[in-house]
């Protein structure tokens, strides 16, 4: 079983910077391709980034591109996201998952995801 826990969150004013982290356990982590997600009150979950096992494919969100910056550091079985230029619109519950390294790096199909950590951006 895979365990995936993220921390980092919090409540920050528009225009300011978090990092995410979320440490995976259980698994060989660089048999996962890892994604992050997002889900506001009242919305659906949505996709923000996602990079390969091994760190050289990433894709992102329209709505967070050029601000986001996910990363992976697999000696610490840790994958990271960094939101910069932060905006109310941002605020969500944040989430990781991992997919199965045998696919191709995916906005839709992951098999383990973690309990979130709250975001809140301030106008």
């Amino acid at each position: 079983q895979v365990q995936l826990v993220e921390s980092g969150g919090g409540l920050v004013q528009a225009g300011d910077s978090l990092r995410l982290s979320c440490v995976v356990s259980g698994r060989t982590f660089s048999r996962y391709n890892m994604g992050w997600f997002r889900q506001a009150p009242g919305k659906e979950r949505e996709f923000v980034a996602t990079i390969s096992w091994a760190g050289g494919w990433t894709d992102y969100a329209d709505s967070v591109k050029g601000r986001f910056t996910i990363s992976r550091d697999n000696a610490k079985n840790t994958v990271y996201l960094q939101m910069n230029s932060l905006k109310p619109e941002d605020t969500a519950l944040y989430y990781c998952a991992a997919s199965d390294s045998r696919r191709l790096i995916t906005r839709t199909q992951y098999d383990y995801w973690g309990q979130g950590t709250q975001v809140t951006v301030s106008s």
